[in-house]
C-alpha cells in the first residue's frame, strides 16, 4: 500500500471513469484523499471491487457517473475508448451540469484532444488532456508526473486535486500539448531503453558483472531513471511488470503519426517500434517494455 500522503483539499464530488491498472489506484488516491468518488468501469465487476475496497459509489454508465460531479476523470485505452465514454447519450459530457471539468489521463491523439475540448466548450463544460508518465509503481504510489494542455482556469481549478496521485501537475499548452508532451516524453523513453539494452547485452558477452557495472556508471553521466529502475532486471532477465510492449507500440504509433502530420523526422524512434514488434511476435505482448534486450540474447 502507497505510504503517500496528502495535501489539506476542499472534498470534491469527482468521478473516475476507467479502472485499468493505472485508473484503479488514481481513484483509490482520490478517495483516500477525502473526495466523494464515483466510479464507471466497461467491466462492471472491477467497479464494484474497486468500491468494495475504497468506497463511494459506481454507475451503470459514465453519464450516471458523471451526474453532478465537480470533475470528471478518466483513464482508458485510446482515441476510440476515449470517445465512447465521453460522447454519445450515455457518454459523460451528457451527465455533465454546466462549468464542470473533464481531466481526460488516457495517451491518446492531439486530435481527440481538440476535438473533446471544443465539444466540451459546446456544451459550457471544460476539457483538459492530461496523460501521465510514472507507470503502474507511479499510479500505486501516488507520484505520477501529470502533463496538462487546456485552459488555464480549470486547470488551476483541478490541479489540487490531481496532486492526490501525483508529485506534478503542469499547464504545458494549449488543448493537445499534453498528448503532444507524452509523446516527446515517450521518444526519448525508448531511445534510453535500447541503449541500455545494447549496454547491458555488450556488458554481459564480456564477462562483466552487470549489476555492479550499473551500480557504477548510474552514478556518471549514464544514469537515467531506466537504467536505475529497469537496469537491474534486465540483467535478471524480469519482464512480468511494468508498462506493456502492447501499450508502448500504441504510443508509439501516436507519435509517428504525429510526426507524419508536422513534418518531424523520428528515425530511432521508428526502428525502435519495430523492435517493439519483434518482441510480440516472440510472444511478448505484456512483457515490460524494457524486454526489448530480449533480441539480443
Amino acid at each position: 500500500m502507497s505510504t503517500k500522503t496528502y495535501d489539506p483539499v476542499t472534498p470534491r464530488r469527482v468521478t473516475f471513469l476507467g479502472l485499468g491498472v493505472m485508473g484503479a489506484p488514481m481513484a483509490g488516491h482520490l478517495a483516500r484523499a477525502g473526495h466523494r468518488v464515483t466510479v464507471y468501469n466497461r467491466t462492471a465487476t472491477k467497479a464494484q471491487a474497486w468500491v468494495a475496497e475504497y468506497g463511494g459509489a459506481s454507475a451503470a454508465t459514465p453519464r450516471e457517473a458523471a451526474a453532478g460531479a465537480e470533475i470528471v476523470f478518466s483513464c482508458v485505452g485510446n482515441d476510440d475508448d476515449l470517445r465512447s465514454v465521453v460522447l454519445g447519450t450515455d457518454g459523460a459530457f451528457a451527465g455533465m451540469t454546466a462549468g464542470a471539468v473533464m481531466v481526460d489521463h488516457t495517451t491518446a491523439s492531439a486530435a481527440v484532444a481538440r476535438e473533446l475540448h471544443t465539444a466540451a466548450r459546446a456544451r459550457n463544460l471544460q476539457f483538459i488532456d492530461a496523460p501521465v508518465s510514472g507507470g503502474q509503481a507511479g499510479a500505486q504510489n501516488g507520484v505520477l508526473t501529470v502533463m496538462c494542455g487546456g485552459d488555464t482556469d480549470p486547470f488551476e481549478a483541478v490541479r489540487p486535486v490531481v496532486m492526490a496521485f501525483a508529485r506534478a501537475v503542469t499547464l504545458v499548452g494549449a488543448s493537445g500539448a499534453g498528448q503532444l508532451a507524452k509523446m516527446v516524453n515517450q521518444i526519448a523513453v525508448v531511445s534510453l531503453i535500447q541503449g541500455l539494452a545494447e549496454a547491458i547485452a555488450f556488458g554481459q558477452r564480456a564477462g562483466l558483472d552487470m549489476k555492479q557495472v550499473l551500480e557504477v556508471i548510474g552514478k556518471g553521466a549514464a544514469q537515467s531513471w531506466q537504467m536505475e529502475n529497469r537496469g537491474p532486471t534486465m540483467v535478471e532477465d524480469r519482464f512480468d511488470f511494468g508498462f506493456a510492449v502492447d501499450w508502448m507500440r500504441k504510443d508509439l504509433a501516436l507519435c509517428l503519426d504525429e510526426a507524419r502530420r508536422n513534418g518531424s523526422r523520428l528515425p530511432a524512434t521508428a526502428l525502435v517500434d519495430q523492435f517493439y514488434a519483434d518482441i510480440q511476435r516472440m510472444g511478448g505482448q505484456r512483457w515490460d517494455s524494457s524486454s526489448l534486450i530480449r533480441r539480443l540474447r
